[in-house]
């Protein structure tokens, strides 16, 4: 009987050998396929991430290639130190002053200082000049609008100047308002050969004291930018006009 099991334990790996045999080749040709396949598939290359590079400072806002620097008898030479992504020191300091002093949330403040440096660099007269008329016309309130239309920071009187305010200008924009005073103001500067009160007195259409009002902000300013007080302010605040 245990005769009979070994005999046919035998057979049964006599039998499995000889399917392993005739399985072989195929295998072998399986694996061989399987290796060829994977050396001739193209190779993948690795998934390159790209990442945004960060938006580095502009170098400021490039207000006249470092406005301040001797316009307004020195205003902005050494005045504080920048605020740390290339504002010049002198717009740093308008827009404290006028944070401080007339409550003008801070973006807003930057962006009246920037068009104040801006225009006196562009029409070629003292920044302190213009806070000073900013001051006195609509105390820095860029929604101002006077009984007469007059409008933003220095009060643009549409019906008087048709051709500058065309094509939809929004005077309550800080930087559209004060270039566009700043022009109309370089030209009464122009024909009144310089003379600061006359044109203030122009400007503000002839409003008595106008000039003397001018002159007690722009030295008000001067004291806290620590710039020399204009000759006109010395002038003004002796003989009134």
């Amino acid at each position: 009987m245990q005769n009979s099991r070994i005999k046919q334990q035998r057979g049964n790996r006599a039998r499995w050998g000889a399917r392993l045999m005739s399985m072989a080749p195929g295998m072998l040709a399986l694996s061989f396929a399987s290796t060829m396949q994977a050396a001739e598939a193209p190779a993948i290359a690795p998934i390159a991430v790209v990442t945004a590079s960060q938006p580095g400072s502009a170098g400021g806002n490039g207000i006249g290639n470092g406005i301040g620097n001797g316009i307004g008898n020195g205003i902005g030479n050494g005045i504080g130190n920048s605020d740390g992504v290339g504002n010049p020191p002198a717009l740093v300091e308008i827009a404290a002053i006028l944070s401080g002093q007339f409550r003008i949330a801070h973006a807003e403040s930057t962006a009246i200082a920037h068009a104040v440096l801006d225009a006196a660099n562009r029409f070629a007269m003292s920044p302190v000049l213009l806070l000073g008329i900013i001051a006195t016309e609509s105390g820095f309130n860029r929604r101002a609008v006077s009984s007469a239309g007059a409008k933003g920071l220095m009060q643009v009187l549409p019906s008087a100047h048709p051709q500058l305010v065309s094509g939809g200008k929004d005077l309550s924009d800080p930087l559209v308002n004060v270039t566009i005073g700043s022009s109309i103001l370089r030209g009464y500067l122009d024909a009144a050969g310089g003379d600061v009160n006359s044109a203030l007195s122009r400007y503000s259409g002839g409003g008595k004291g106008y000039a003397r009002r001018v002159a007690l902000q722009m030295q008000q300013f001067s004291a806290r930018l620590h710039a020399q007080p204009d000759a006109f302010v010395k002038v003004a605040l002796v003989e009134p006009r």
